[in-house]
């Protein structure tokens, strides 16, 4: 083996992943087991790190572990068109901003709840009245059927 050589806390660090996290990535497959030195010690590469920091990476961005073991699949064979990359990020994108319009649903929700609340006793509040409302009646949010406060 020659290059760089890392301890797990070194490849941790470099990276911003948990010790626990490379482990259980190791047991899961998604990274390679290392070498191990006489002791037992976990000695890691170049070629560990830069795959770290590619799972690393997905992961920040969202994608699904599912995703990520494919694209890691399709990256091992440069070769390769990209079409089916393409495709994993293209359905990710679509539930990036599936997810988005339903924050922004919430957010709107959320937003008219406070503002209806004049502030006062508990017992006038509308937060609360929308909440303990188990007909949805007076929410707005999508599939709940309400007309509104």
């Amino acid at each position: 083996m020659s290059g760089a050589m890392y301890a797990i806390g070194d490849l941790a660090r470099q990276t911003g992943t948990k010790v626990e996290t490379i482990r259980w990535y190791e047991r899961d497959g998604i990274m390679p087991a290392p070498v191990r030195t006489a002791g037992g010690h976990r000695v890691y590469t170049r070629t560990h790190l830069d795959r770290l920091a590619f799972i690393r990476h997905a992961r920040e961005l969202g994608f699904p572990l599912e995703d990520v073991r494919a694209l890691l699949r399709l990256a091992d064979d440069p070769e390769r068109p990209c079409d089916q990359v393409d495709a994993i990020a293209s359905q990710h994108l679509a539930a990036v901003r599936s997810r988005i319009a339903r924050l922004q649903t919430l957010e709107a929700e959320l937003a008219r709840m406070v503002a209806v609340c004049g502030g006062g006793r508990v017992a006038e509040c509308r937060v609360i009245e929308v909440l303990a409302d188990q007909s949805h009646a007076h929410c707005l949010h999508e599939g709940h059927g309400g007309t509104g406060l």
